[in-house]
């Protein structure tokens, strides 16, 4: 999937106002298909910076992180082992379907069969709120929309309780918080490792994430 652009830090600075008849501002780089998201009252997002921020309690995922995470995900609507990638046909610990939910295996029965897109999108959904609420919860300073998306992605991958915990939060919080990293940055590009190797996969989630925090650019890897 390529990347896009969406307006950010930069929203009412940049002299070069875009073409008449999008709903962009500002011109970054290539701006890209999502300028004209569909709204969804459900489900308020800011697509404009303003000094300050945001108060974090009434902050969601906005439509750009919701397309991107998903497009990292993967949609597979048939139950498969999130190891291998292959079909799976009984339970194991790493049956998952939809946007990367993990079946437990008391709801087996439920998914064997797989589910409907329509049924993926409200599993992801609930998969969701929970990563937007402990962001909610553990940061304590006002945010840009595009900064909270990157947060959420980030807790969506590691876990709510690493992420309450993790240096990322301190840092947040308070830039000058000792934490052993020489900053923000090397904080949140510290969480590549699976079982003690730096994994080239999740050294590319934490460099897309980064990117959302800094420069408002939802670009996959």
């Amino acid at each position: 999937m390529g990347g896009f652009q969406i307006p950010g830090p930069l929203c009412g600075t940049h002299p070069d106002t875009i073409d008449k008849g999008t709903n962009a501002l500002w011109r970054m780089p290539e701006p890209g298909p999502v300028c004209a998201l569909p709204k969804n009252p459900e489900r308020p997002s800011h697509r404009v910076s303003v000094a300050g921020g945001f108060a974090v309690a009434g902050l969601y995922l906005g439509m750009e992180g919701i397309a991107l995470l998903k497009s990292v995900e993967e949609l597979r609507l048939k139950p498969y082992d999130d190891q291998t990638g292959q079909d799976a046909t009984t339970w194991s610990a790493g049956a998952t379907i939809g946007y990367g939910h993990l079946i437990a295996q008391g709801d087996w029965g439920k998914y064997k069969g797989g589910l409907t897109e329509t049924e993926a999108d409200q599993l992801f959904t609930t998969d969701l709120a929970p990563f937007e609420s402990v962001v909610r919860d553990s940061v304590a300073i006002s945010l840009q929309q595009y900064e909270f998306d990157a947060l959420v992605i980030l807790a969506f991958n590691i876990g709510a309780k690493a992420f309450k915990g993790s240096s990322v939060v301190k840092l947040v919080n308070n830039p000058a918080a000792p934490t052993g990293y020489s900053g923000l940055e090397a904080a949140w590009k510290a969480w590549n490792k699976s079982q003690g190797q730096v994994m080239k996969g999740l050294d590319n989630r934490r460099q897309c994430e980064w990117r959302i925090y800094t420069t408002a650019t939802y670009a996959r890897w």
